[in-house]
């Protein structure tokens, strides 16, 4: 029986402990099974094992005692199921420490490869040739999931319903509901791209500019989202799911998302260079928006809020940027621009 074949009763590994992949190792442990959890740092594994907590990027959690941290990616080679919560800009290399067994890699990283143009599945399954890849994706703020709050996600598979059977009772939990899906770009597609949306929202917010201006940004960023999604081929009922319109309206409403808090510093005048230096706060949308307003530009894509994040990021001042989007030429709502 390979890795890939047997899974029932096996540890789950998470790579990464953020607080988005320590949140995941807590709802999977929440059971009792046991999790392998990776850290790069040495003194958040002996945090985690010592003192069940992860002071770094998930402070006041009590982990679970069947959560087992470590910083050496050997120790994967025990898992035949794998989520990978790194910083998307840090998958494929992490991919390639990983000892190469036929698994499930489940990635969990939402994003751009800004060097090469590639969707996080593509970048995972270049790097990992011998799995099968899944994206899970959707509305899923860490700390809520850490504490048992219920949601629900996509859980898109490259593998069809084999790799769905094995994969939804390793994920699934009371608290943490799948729904199963073959479009894995429609899934990348909405994570990615909410995440510079984002960014704008929380420009609205800091600039403030009202609750209509949001909500008609929001609307407008979804439309963007859309056109998007469908030049590279993900089906339009994905995007209006868990993992693109869910986590779009999530993550541009609340002050809990990094990308809607990094959107509102900027338009305060923050830098943006100082803003993305933080390494406990990854604004993955501060790194995806060039790569995407390339990716749009290269298929003919009309998406103006994607370049003015663009912008903002390259050092513009918010309020003329903001301007420039308000005076573009008035046009029908279903048009591409």
């Amino acid at each position: 029986m390979t890795a890939i074949e047997a899974q029932d009763g096996q540890v789950v590994g998470v790579i990464g402990a953020g607080a988005w992949g320590t949140a995941l190792a807590q709802m999977l442990a929440s059971d009792g099974r046991e999790v392998l959890l990776w850290a790069r740092e040495e003194e958040l594994v002996e945090a985690i094992n010592v003192r069940r907590a992860n002071p770094l990027f998930l402070p006041g959690a009590a982990l679970a005692p069947s959560i087992r941290a470590t910083n050496d990616l050997r120790d994967a080679a025990a898992c035949a199921v794998l989520l990978l919560v790194t910083p998307a800009q840090h998958l494929a290399r992490v991919i390639g420490e990983i000892p190469a067994l036929p698994r499930d890699l489940v990635v969990c990283a939402k994003g751009i490869d800004a060097a090469s143009g590639r969707m996080m599945h593509q970048v995972a399954g270049a790097a990992a040739p011998h799995s099968e890849i899944a994206v899970l994706s959707g509305p899923t703020f860490a700390h809520e999931v850490a504490t048992g709050l219920p949601t629900a996600v996509t859980l898109a598979c490259t593998g069809g319903e084999a790799q769905w059977q094995r994969l939804a009772p390793v994920i699934a939990r009371p608290a943490f509901r799948p729904y199963y899906s073959t479009d894995v770009i429609g899934a990348e597609v909405g994570g990615a791209v909410k995440n510079v949306l984002a960014i704008a929202c929380g420009v609205v917010e800091g600039l403030e500019l009202g609750q209509n201006a949001r909500a008609a940004l929001i609307a407008r960023g979804y439309a963007e989202m859309q056109r998007f999604g469908a030049a590279l081929g993900a089906r339009l009922e994905t995007l209006a799911g868990l993992c693109g319109l869910g986590d779009l309206v999530l993550t541009c409403t609340s002050t809990s998302s990094r990308n809607f808090s990094l959107g509102k510093a900027l338009a305060q005048g923050a830098d943006p260079q100082a803003l993305m230096s933080d390494r406990r706060t990854v604004a993955e949308g501060a790194h995806t928006a060039p790569v995407l307003a390339e990716l749009a530009a290269s298929h003919a894509i009309e998406m103006p809020i994607v370049a003015a994040v663009n912008r903002l990021l390259a050092g513009e001042p918010a309020r003329a940027v903001a301007g420039d989007l308000l005076a573009r030429p008035l046009t029908t709502e279903g048009a591409r621009a």
